[in-house]
């Protein structure tokens, strides 16, 4: 038996979105169902070196497959300017849990772009209006590219907004996707105020207001991934319908988590999670509805699922690198 290697290129051609979507939301339902096995994320702290691992190891069973993996991660804030290194790298291990032999090794950078993406449209296709059309995307940098591509599979999104800083940034998004979508810079304000709003930005502190969004705005709260960070003003988290991926990690590094520790949000504030709606346990929009957030930190049940989609169109596709990894003369 050989073990397949995708490299990055590998990983992009075959994570097709619209199944990597379908996945992730397979992965929530099982979630919900109790279907899945999860430790919390670890992490190894490397402070003399100005950064982290972190470890997810999940299995889940979807119905027609069950799979399991582990993703090992870094953030290394100094890499690009000290080792021309990006600053999140990960590797993502995918394995047949009948007997545990490794099926394959993925580029966990580019595997987690995709499902970070997909997991917006998940929540977008349940929280946000039918009809939606318009995309504000306040963050330029890898994440947003995903954002744009996973949720225009589930609405039928014509004009885009994207906001930073940084005008290199957004003129490679609009060179990027300005033939198949009506895209323009913008500001914050801007971007907020359309149909559904992602934010993937590294901010520590709020830099949506209340004020900037619509009426029946959808927010895909995406960029804190640690404790003291968050994007969006105070007041639009209390008075939305909130929506999170997971108790324990939302409340801990998610864009609650400040508000949280500071006792403005409780446990009453709280819609309830992803998978619920998504198993019909939970509604999702309703016509009574104004705003929406989706709170996503990331779970490593996304990883798993988005890796099934990624390996079986390789293996049938006769992509990536085998090689031989266990020596199976060994018993």
């Amino acid at each position: 038996m050989e073990t397949l290697l995708l490299d990055p290129t590998d990983v992009e051609e075959n994570a097709e979105m619209a199944e990597v979507v379908v996945a992730v939301e397979e992965a929530f339902e099982a979630y919900e169902a109790d279907r899945v096995r999860m430790p919390a994320k670890s992490y190894i702290d490397l402070p003399e070196y100005n950064g982290d691992f972190r470890s997810m190891p999940a299995y889940m069973d979807a119905g027609e497959w069950d799979a399991a993996g582990i993703k090992w991660v870094n953030v290394h804030t100094d890499n690009p300017d000290q080792y021309d290194l990006p600053t999140v790298m990960g590797t993502m291990i995918y394995s047949d849990p009948r007997n545990a032999f490794p099926l394959a090794f993925l580029d966990g950078t580019t595997l987690t772009r995709k499902r970070t993406g997909a997991a917006a449209a998940v929540a977008t296709d349940h929280l946000a209006v039918s009809d939606a059309t318009s995309l504000g995307i306040v963050g330029a940098g890898v994440q947003s590219y995903t954002q744009l591509e996973a949720i225009s599979t589930v609405r039928d999104i014509e004009r885009v907004i994207v906001a930073d800083k940084r005008e290199d940034a957004v003129e490679e998004f609009i060179e990027t996707f300005g033939e198949a979508f009506d895209v323009r810079g913008g500001s914050i304000a801007e971007a907020a105020a359309c149909d559904v709003l992602s934010t993937v930005t590294p901010v520590e502190s709020p830099i949506v207001g209340a004020g900037d969004l619509g009426e029946h705005t959808h927010v895909n709260a995406m960029g804190a991934d640690a404790p003291g960070k968050n994007e969006l003003a105070p007041e639009i988290v209390t008075s939305a319908k909130l929506v999170i991926d997971d108790y324990e990690q939302c409340t801990h590094s998610g864009e609650i988590n400040v508000p949280w520790s500071e006792g403005i949000l409780s446990d009453e504030d709280l819609h309830g999670e992803l998978g619920a709606i998504v198993a019909g346990k939970q509604p999702g929009r309703t016509a009574e509805d104004g705003v929406t957030v989706f709170d996503s930190t990331g779970l490593a049940i996304q990883d798993v699922a988005a890796a099934h989609v990624v390996y079986e169109r390789a293996s049938h596709g006769d992509n990536g690198t085998p090689f031989e990894l266990v020596d199976t003369r060994v018993r």
